[in-house]
């Protein structure tokens, strides 16, 4: 199994969704910023799409909200 530490900001609130099955699932977007800047002066950000289930989910959308 890998291991990715990301720190960033939420573009949006988090949405929580129900599956058919019951399970519960979180998806959001994780705006990190680069290290470096280019020849302007500006910093590049990746935005990162994100999806955790179960317990997990809950605690994503109960906790984290945008900024």
């Amino acid at each position: 199994m890998n291991k990715v530490i990301l720190i960033g900001r939420l573009t949006k609130d988090v949405e929580l969704r129900t599956t058919t099955s019951g399970k519960q699932n979180a998806t959001f977007t994780i705006a990190v910023n680069r290290n470096y800047t280019n020849k302007e002066g500006e910093q590049g950000t990746d935005y990162i799409g994100c999806v955790s289930w179960g317990n997990l989910a809950e605690n994503v959308a109960k906790y984290c909200t945008k900024g």
